[in-house]
């Protein structure tokens, strides 16, 4: 194992029965980098990030923070660790401020220059009473107490879930912050905009299974582009398709033209194309009748949504 490797995952397996789990899962976090762990709720996330931390034991294969095995290290593990779990629940009973103080008082930690710095950056009053906070505030309050004490590691789960859209930009920069500052990150998440800003690498989990990782800028500085191409008639159209393929799954790395999607009701295509091939599409389409000719950003979205396209069941989740 590399020594800059913070996080190691390695073939971590926990079958639940009927397709849920985690299958095989490998990847590695290294130090100060932001790792971006993407995809929709259920497909794995929070099992490999519970494993992570150490709060079950795997079936086969094992997870390691700071080399340390994490099942058996739990403890030690998370005295250097913020964790922010997706699903927030809090103790009845007590004030924010009464929270603070146990999570003080529980990590033997009082930090509060860091504790107000957090405050005023997500604009929290912790005086009330936590069963009465808004789910918005309890996100803000477990934020805070995850990172008072100013830990070298942040293991993040779907963090801005309950956040309105100026707190989830807030956090955005929080985590560009911390990166800044040299903590090693990983986020785990299934909204696009958080994971493009922040990481340096992303995965994409399936059923259970990384179907793809690779470095976040082969998407946004991938010198592979997209472009429109609304031809004029049908007949135009059908003799362009059938001259050039379809566009395989790995698109990061084509290297000539391919179409990735046909809308024959309105004589439309999109085509990939390396910027390298860029003159021979214009070539190609001079032969052609064209009634606009477009580029299209190509996005992390798009990017993700070849593994998922298919599957009807996220119901315009992404």
């Amino acid at each position: 194992m590399e020594k800059d490797n913070i996080i190691v995952v390695d073939k971590l397996t926990q079958d639940y029965g009927h397709g849920r789990g985690v299958f095989d899962v490998s990847f590695t976090v290294k130090k100060g980098e932001v790792f971006g762990f993407l995809g929709p709720n259920g497909a794995g996330k929070s099992t490999t990030i519970r494993h992570i931390m150490g709060f079950s034991s795997a079936q086969s294969g094992n997870t390691s923070v700071f080399e340390l095995e994490s099942f058996k290290n739990y403890y030690k593990i998370l005295d250097r660790v913020g964790y922010l779990p997706g699903e927030i629940a809090l103790p009845e009973g007590l004030t924010g401020w009464e929270f603070i103080k146990m999570m003080w008082s529980l990590r033997k930690v009082e930090n509060k220059e860091r504790l107000e710095q957090l405050l005023d950056m997500f604009k929290l009053d912790p005086s009330g009473e936590t069963k009465k906070m808004s789910l918005g505030d309890k996100r803000k309050l477990a934020i805070v107490t995850a990172f008072m004490h100013d830990p070298e590691v942040l293991i993040l789960d779907e963090p801005t879930s309950g956040l309105d859209p100026v707190m989830q930009q807030t956090f955005i920069d929080f985590v560009k912050l911390e990166k800044k500052r040299g903590k090693t990150i990983l986020l785990s998440s299934h909204m696009f905009n958080e994971v493009e800003a922040t990481c340096d690498r992303i995965a994409i989990i399936k059923d259970g299974k990384i179907v793809s990782e690779f470095d976040t800028s082969d998407i946004t500085h991938n010198e592979n582009k997209n472009f429109e191409v609304i031809f004029k008639n049908k007949e135009e159209l059908e003799k362009f398709t059938s001259l050039y393929p379809k566009l395989r799954k790995n698109t990061i790395n084509i290297k000539h033209i391919a179409i990735r999607t046909v809308d024959q009701e309105n004589n439309r295509v999109v085509i990939a194309v390396n910027d390298k091939d860029i003159n021979k599409l214009t070539m190609a389409l001079s032969d052609y009748s064209v009634q606009s000719f477009t580029q299209v950003k190509y996005t992390l979205e798009d990017y993700f949504m070849q593994f998922y396209k298919e599957d009807k069941k996220f119901g315009g989740a992404f």
